[in-house]
């Protein structure tokens, strides 16, 4: 546990009163019964809360619709991951044996899951104060670059929206092939637009994943042939 106490100082700028507190915030599921779901559930809600206050005080003229979705872009599991992975947590989590054979550390679930149970971990350990703080800093990068709301459109909707507007069919998704083991495929998936006659195509670890992935190529193919 120094070793991960060390980094936790180092890159969140905390260290705990209570290091089994820490301990349990690192263990998956998979490594025993103390493990980091309470924790985690305790993380969402404080993390909510404090993405909530930022994005009202940065964007005073946003709709609650508007504010809805600059506060998911920022704490959904895709970002979570994304934020555990730049703060390198991975390599500190405590797995059971099977996943960390089936490289757990990289998982997004259970990264997303340990970034927030180290928040509710903190906000036991420290108090709210201490939370924001540490939820401040981990998102200074995020919350600086706060995309306009008009970006936050998945490409499925922003796709559908275009072809809507100038009366087209909605686009077509097919999937193609399924590639890789069980606990780590890829998904690739063909997106069409008929009155286009325009196809392409998109990859992922799912399914979901992969038609955003060939939604926005479509965007991007469809937006530039109107330039």
């Amino acid at each position: 546990m120094k070793k991960a106490e060390s980094w936790l100082e180092k890159t969140l700028r905390y260290r705990f009163q209570d290091a089994e507190l820490f301990r349990q915030a690192l263990t998956h599921r998979s490594a025993g019964n103390r493990n980091n779901e309470r924790l985690e559930f305790l993380g969402d809600a404080v993390l909510d809360f404090v993405i909530s206050e930022i994005v009202y005080r940065l964007r005073p003229d946003a709709s609650e619709g508007d504010l809805s979705r600059l506060r998911a872009s920022l704490v959904k599991d895709e970002s979570l991951a994304e934020l555990a992975v730049e703060l390198e947590l991975g390599e500190h989590l405590i797995l059971g044996s099977g996943e960390r054979k089936t490289g757990g550390h990289s998982r997004e679930s259970i990264l997303a899951d340990a970034l927030e149970a180290i928040f509710g971990a903190v906000f036991l350990d420290g108090g709210f104060d201490a939370a924001t703080d540490l939820i401040e800093g981990a998102y200074e990068n995020r919350v600086r670059t706060l995309p306009d709301v008009n970006e936050l459109w998945d490409p499925k909707t922003r796709l559908q929206e275009w072809l809507q507007a100038r009366k087209f069919a909605l686009p077509n998704y097919e999937l193609v092939n399924v590639s890789g083991r069980d606990h780590k495929q890829t998904f690739a998936v063909t997106c069409t637009v008929a009155e286009k006659s325009a196809a392409t195509e998109g990859e992922s670890t799912t399914r979901r994943k992969a038609e955003q992935n060939a939604a926005s190529r479509m965007i991007e193919l469809l937006t530039g042939t109107e330039q």
